[in-house]
This record gives structure tokens, sequence and C-alpha cells, in this order.
């Protein structure tokens, strides 16, 4: 007898969580369900947020992911995507973290967002995102997929919190109406440097938030004041390797850094 559509949401979700805990990746969900939609998909992020919350988790914002052409052709994804952040999730500038707390991270350069206004409207534009702006931060996310391999499709990477573990955030800038699709940004890791300008968001970061904006109100949500929303990667992601440091320089807003330690050398 076949289950409940619920019943294998509240599955799934248990497993991805579970996994995340254990650091045990799962098989592949999109190969296991493929008749899973995008509907599908969000109903087990839900039900991933909601044992989050029950075992303590705050709400803090959300992440939009697959918003840069370089990060959509490396995950083979067409479409942008988003996922929730707690307050456990963010970290200050130059955290050091402990790679054995993930199974396989990536790290991705990114503008963050506090919005101070309620954000739920259906028509919301990157114009009233800016509007609502009060500050920006330089903003390392890493990555973390609970799929085996990064074997993932859409639908795993938005079951799977679209594959957010951690935020690490530099200093606060005030928002002032400065051109966040000019920003530029450089991207290192060890011999590896990258470029590019905030326009590679959807054209403009804030473009990114509106987008989020229509897509929760879709569910009945939106965004709330105060909270920090992630806009998406500017360039392709790096392999977070123990010993390693990654940093983002932005031409307006700063750095951040963090770094991963080296178990091997105690």
């Amino acid at each position: 007898m076949l289950q409940e559509p619920r019943a294998v949401h509240q599955r799934i979700a248990a497993e991805l969580w579970n996994a995340k805990k254990e650091r045990k990746p799962i098989p592949p969900i999109s190969a296991r369900y493929p008749e899973f939609t995008a509907q599908d998909a969000y109903v087990i992020q839900s039900a991933f947020r909601a044992l989050e919350h029950e075992s303590g988790a705050v709400h803090a914002g959300y992440k939009i992911g697959a918003t840069s052409l370089a990060i959509q052709e490396m995950f083979g994804v067409d479409e942008p995507d988003f996922g929730f952040l707690t307050e456990a999730m963010i970290l200050a500038d130059g955290a050091c973290l402990d790679p054995r707390r993930f199974i396989s991270p990536k790290v991705e350069g990114e503008i963050a967002f506090r919005i101070g206004a309620d954000l739920s409207d259906p028509r919301t534009t990157a114009a009233d995102v800016l509007d609502a702006t009060v500050e920006v931060f330089p903003a390392l996310e890493v990555l973390d997929s609970r799929i085996e391999n990064w074997d993932i499709a859409w639908v795993d990477t938005v079951a799977d919190n679209a594959s957010s573990a951690m935020v690490v955030v530099g200093e606060a800038v005030p928002f002032d109406g400065r051109d966040l699709a000019a920003e530029t940004m450089v991207f290192e890791s060890g011999d590896r440097v990258l470029t590019a300008t905030g326009a590679a968001v959807l054209g403009h970061p804030a473009e990114s938030v509106a987008f989020l904006v229509r897509l929760l109100a879709s569910f009945g949500a939106g965004i709330g004041a105060g909270d920090v929303v992630l806009a998406g990667s500017l360039a392709a992601a790096v392999d977070l390797t123990p010993g390693s440091t990654v940093r983002a320089s932005f031409g307006s807003l700063g750095s951040v850094s963090l770094s991963a330690s080296d178990p091997e050398r105690g």
C-alpha cells in the first residue's frame, strides 16, 4: 500500500534532519521520487524547518540560491530557490570552522541584506526591497549537501534547505542607496581567485530578494522586519578544506573571512 504524500514528506524531512546531525548523507530524493514537484520539495523543506525549530532553533531569515549563472551551471539547476536561516547558523567574521561538522562543505561569497519592514506583497519590486533595507553585509555562506556526493537536482537542493549550513557575516554597513549591482567582489581561497560584481545576482541583488518575497507570498508568507537575507552567490563555490582560509573582499562593503581548522594538526 502506498504511503500518503504527507507521510512521505515527513519521512524524507526526518532523513535530512538526521543526515545533518549525524553527517551521513542520504541517496538523492529526485532519483527515488522522480514524480516530485517544486511543491513537494518545499513541503519537505517546511517539515525540515519544523524539526529544527522543535529542537530549539530560532528563525533569523532566508537564503536565496542558484541566482548566478556560475552556480546554476555548477550544480545543474536552472532557477533560483530559497532556504531558511536560524540564529545558530550565523557566525561573525573570522570564524574558524571544524570541517568535521559537515559532510562535504563549500563556500560562496555573497551580499546579505537586513530588512527593516515586513515584505509580503506578491508585486514586490527591487525598489521596494531597497526602500526596506537598513543594512547590508559582506557574507560567506557555507553550503553542505545532505545528499550523497552532491548528486542533486533542483528538488533535492530545495528539500535540503537549499543546501545551506552556516553563514559568516562581516561588519554591517548602513544602506545609503549605494549601487549594489556595481559592487565588486574578489573571492579568494588558496591559489584560487574569482572576481564578480553584484550584477551577477539576477542583474541586481535586490532583484533576488524581491524574487524571494514574491515566491514566499505564493506560500502565504514573507520576509519579516529584522530578517537577514542572503541574496545569492556572486561567483562559483569553492570547497572548504581542512586548514584553508576563504575571504571575500568587496569594493565598498569591506571584507569577510572564515577558516577551517585542520584536525590532523590538533
